[in-house]
């Protein structure tokens, strides 16, 4: 039973993919893409973002289609560090931001996130040296693996930050739409941020459309288009069917979010309740479709994953795959049916018991 991996699995709404089929029967579809996307779905993000978080955008400038967000969060450090820069990373975080410093030739600087500080980074402790390194700042709320959120006067702290560092800022929005309580907000909605910071975004979680791979950047123009020459010459956009379906998802009836959001909630409150009868006592999450949960007494993060695989038939991934703050959790997802996250609670139930 694979409780590891962030891969919805409900279906892409109906009047998604039947966008999708009448965009493929239109042969003029077939020819390449701009390479900053088509305008039909530039336009529709920024209508997206006037709508959800009052913030205007221009489709020409400041937004840029992806071929999903994961690919402009790689090739961003290779538009905006050089070699030797550092780039802020959240530790526990995805694995990503710290391999694309990697493969950039930047340098790594891990920022903990920790239970005690709601899991949000603690500016006063990076060393002065790596501030006056440091070019580039990755975030993402709601957050992967910790389902943390944030609010807006966060936001503002962080581009207040990163403006007297001068220090460029990446949030990763990724789950943008999934949330229990408060709406997530947009980082662009602090003050300022458009003079510093970009966000990445995606139709995989919200619109269960992973594997259509369709997301894009908005905000600071000039990083935007720094990231649009590496992208020019790395791929060329993704399929125009694909976009413009994208475009109807994002302008369209958000209904279908809204009861992908319920079916979470439930699934969400199953999967808590059952490790608190266990005595793993985890908070419900605010945000994103995991649960990050503290190992039992007496297992590190890797050992507690092995135990639940071998003995339990169960896969949850181990908190240390995402950085060393991670140690001591383990990420569980909540993108499978009900009635499985149930067994997975009796399994891991009768595991521990027979451990013990």
């Amino acid at each position: 039973m694979d409780l590891g991996m962030g891969d919805p699995d409900l279906p892409t709404p109906k009047p998604i993919t039947n966008k999708l089929i009448d965009e493929l029967n239109n042969i003029d579809n077939f020819k390449y893409s701009t390479y900053s996307g088509c305008a039909e779905f530039k336009e529709a993000v920024a209508s997206f973002y006037k709508d959800q978080y009052n913030v205007d955008l221009n489709p020409d400038t400041e937004v840029l289609a992806l071929i999903g967000s994961k690919e402009g969060i790689a090739y961003l450090p290779f538009a905006v560090i050089d070699t030797n820069d550092y780039v802020l990373t959240p530790d526990p975080g995805y694995g990503v931001y710290r391999m694309a410093t990697y493969l950039a030739g930047g340098k790594n600087h891990s920022m903990p996130l920790t239970k005690e500080r709601h899991f949000q980074p603690d500016f006063s402790v990076i060393p002065d040296e790596i501030k006056q390194k440091a070019k580039l700042m990755y975030l993402n709320y709601p957050g992967n693996p910790t389902a943390a959120t944030v609010n807006l006067s966060f936001f503002n702290k962080v581009i207040y930050f990163g403006k007297k560092h001068n220090i460029s800022i990446a949030h990763d929005f990724a789950y943008n739409m999934i949330t229990f309580d408060e709406p997530a907000p947009s980082i662009l909605q602090a003050d300022n941020a458009k003079d510093i910071a970009v966000e990445f975004g995606s139709l995989s979680k919200s619109f269960n459309m992973t594997g259509w791979r369709i997301g894009y950047v908005v905000g600071n123009p000039e990083i935007i288009r720094s990231l649009s020459v590496v992208k020019s010459n790395m791929d060329t956009s993704q399929f125009l069917p694909i976009q413009k379906a994208g475009a109807f998802a994002l302008t369209g009836d958000q209904k279908s979010v809204r009861d992908n959001v319920e079916v979470y909630r439930e699934r969400r409150r199953v999967m808590v309740e059952g490790l608190n009868e266990i005595g793993i006592k985890v908070d419900p999450p605010k945000g994103s479709f995991y649960i990050w949960a503290p190992v039992p007494k007496g297992y590190t993060s890797g050992e507690f994953a092995e135990v639940m695989l071998e003995n339990a038939g169960v896969i949850v991934t181990s908190g240390a795959a995402f950085g060393a703050t991670g140690e001591g959790y383990f990420r569980i997802s909540l993108t499978v049916p009900t009635d499985r996250l149930q067994m997975a609670v009796t399994r891991i139930k009768d595991n521990l018991l027979q451990v013990k």
